[in-house]
């Protein structure tokens, strides 16, 4: 009689946690210096950063990404977790920083996100849910400076902002396609000018990138203050400083600016701080989170969302030039399901029952998917960065399925190939992948680059990113965004680095192309300007900054039992 597996939710109640105070100790952090939110999480203070980092060394420094996902993702969330705990059974001091997840996938497609089976962080529901606000001060801090803007025009607009070029949006972190563009103002006199505005999900806020990527309380005000929310008449940049809004945005994210510590189910450090997206937004948790790690570390394990070419990509050209932090190596997350679908084998939908043909032995499939793995070793290895294969192993894959996997992976410049079982097994599945990721660390990133130079100019950056990392013929600058490209550059902001916003779903700008595209070109509608974050935003193809609800939102699923428990979270 077979048993079935089960739910993250039950693995993670299963747990006792350590109280967090005990994590907090292992550390090194003195009690002055966490601010506990319940038994199981707390915030630490930005004194201890600067105080451990002064004392002791810089540990290791270890980025997790994928392959080109199906919509069911690869499990990289699992994989940082279960490769941290795995590290930790061989005797390293180990940490995870990872983003926390924006409630709009929570109760959109994806679910969960807080890793999964034993390779989880935990409480999972406060991990998914609330956590300690951050997401709501992000949001409340943007919509400041939306209702600032518009009282300024109900005051006289003595900016003179010309109220057709109101770049900053409002925000709301649920999936909401009805709000993406709406008319304001409606009423009369009293409620402000109509005008036409635009809601994004909290998560793609410029305001979210500016808590992932500040380095202290001052780089936030200071970027916060650099924020463009409108230009006048005559083409000037309005900023927040400008309408003296940035002050209070500050006031409202001292707190959320403090990184967030939560454990492992097997009792290791987690950091969980900041949620940009890696399709809209850098994809990558917070600079503060990971020094705090790296500081009391010998390894950490951080992850960039979606595939090499959004999130890596991202954390490499964005993240690392911020930080001056550098990867000592990288872990590239494979599993047999998503190579069949890049084969051209089965189709995978999000809330349906796996297609029969991605749980049959298929060898060819899987070897002519494997192009994807090796063109993002390839995208990684670009930047100077050795580079492990995470095989994210699944009941229905074969040993063929693997050799045929680990043999592509090595041809293409992999330092080692692994099986990973951490999802079932937790840190004990994930010892062999620990081990070849710590040799790859020994061997570390001397000749780490950047993708472009600082002075490259903006267009020379875009159709860098769109041929050496999508494999793209070219880039096609619709006029909007030829308008906004020359405004930027004419105002200073051309020495700036690139954000990306395109599909996670393909290497191109295309969601339906699988494998690696060939012959085709990126089409660029719009460029955004997010100074305070310090990147300039490209839109390709038909990508929107708010999602959409599926037809049966994971949100109908979860609900509160008798005894007042979360059920259907997962």
């Amino acid at each position: 009689m077979t048993t079935s597996f089960p739910s993250d939710l039950e693995i993670a109640r299963s747990v006792r946690p350590r109280p967090i105070r005990e994590v907090a100790a292992d550390l090194g952090l003195r009690t002055d210096e966490v601010e506990e939110h319940g038994p199981t999480k707390a915030k630490v203070s930005l004194a201890a950063i600067r105080r451990l980092e002064a004392e002791n060394p810089r540990g290791r420094y270890v980025l997790v990404t994928a392959i080109t996902p199906t919509p069911l993702g690869e499990g990289k969330t699992t994989t940082t977790i279960g490769l941290a705990q795995g590290l930790a059974r061989l005797g390293r001091r180990s940490a995870v920083t990872i983003r926390q997840p924006s409630l709009g996938p929570v109760f959109g497609i994806k679910g969960g996100a807080a890793g999964g089976g034993y390779s989880q962080v935990i409480p999972m529901e406060d991990f998914n849910l609330h956590l300690t606000g951050d997401v709501h001060a992000v949001g409340a801090a943007h919509n400041l400076a939306s209702a600032f803007i518009d009282n300024h025009l109900h005051h006289g607009n003595s900016r003179g902002i010309d109220p057709t070029a109101i770049v900053w949006p409002r925000v709301v972190d649920i999936s909401d396609r009805a709000v993406r563009r709406a008319v304001i103002g409606l009423g009369g006199r009293e409620n402000a000018p109509p005008r036409e505005a635009e809601w994004v999900i909290t998560v793609a806020s410029e305001v979210m990138a500016v808590l992932a990527l500040a380095s202290d309380l001052a780089d936030l005000r200071a970027r916060l203050g650099r924020m463009v929310l409108a230009f006048t008449r005559d083409g000037a940049p309005i900023t927040a400083d400008d309408l003296a809004v940035a002050g209070a945005m500050t006031v409202l994210l001292r707190d959320a600016l403090k990184p967030n510590l939560l454990q492992t189910l097997e009792g290791g450090p987690a950091f969980v701080h900041a949620g940009p997206f890696a399709n809209i937004a850098h994809g990558n948790n917070s600079v503060l989170a990971d020094r705090i790690a790296l500081a009391t570390n010998e390894i950490v394990c951080t992850e960039a969302g979606f595939g090499a070419d959004m999130g890596a990509e991202k954390f490499f050209d964005i993240k690392c030039r911020s930080s001056g932090l550098r990867p000592d190596a990288a872990v590239v997350v494979a599993t047999i399901r998503a190579l069949k679908m890049h084969g051209g084998v089965g189709r995978i939908v999000a809330g349906k029952p796996l297609d029969p043909a991605l749980t049959t032995e298929n060898v060819a499939a899987v070897t002519t998917g494997a192009a994807n793995l090796a063109k993002q070793i390839d995208n990684v290895r670009i930047f100077g960065v050795p580079v492990v294969v995470a095989i994210n192993a699944f009941p229905a894959d074969t040993t063929a399925e693997h050799e045929a996997v680990a043999e592509v992976a090595l041809t293409a410049g992999a330092e080692a190939a692994v099986v990973a079982r951490h999802f079932s097994d937790g840190g004990a599945g994930a010892e062999e992948l620990a081990a070849a990721v710590w040799a790859a660390t020994e061997k570390g990133s001397p000749d780490f680059r950047f993708l472009y130079a600082d002075e490259a100019p903006l267009r020379e950056k875009v159709e860098t990113i769109a041929t050496r990392i999508y494999g793209a013929d070219g880039v096609d600058w619709l006029p909007a965004a030829e308008k906004a490209l020359d405004r930027f550059e004419g105002l200073g902001y051309g020495g700036l680095p690139v954000c990306m916003a395109k599909t996670q779903n393909s290497l191109s700008h295309d969601g339906s192309l699988r494998g690696v595209p060939r012959g085709f070109r990126v089409p660029i509608r719009d460029v955004r300007l997010a100074a305070g974050a310090g990147f300039v935003t490209p839109v390709l193809g038909d990508m929107r900054l708010m999602p959409g609800l599926p037809s049966h939102p994971g949100g109908e699923r979860i609900d509160i039992d008798a005894d007042g428990n979360v059920v259907g979270l997962f």
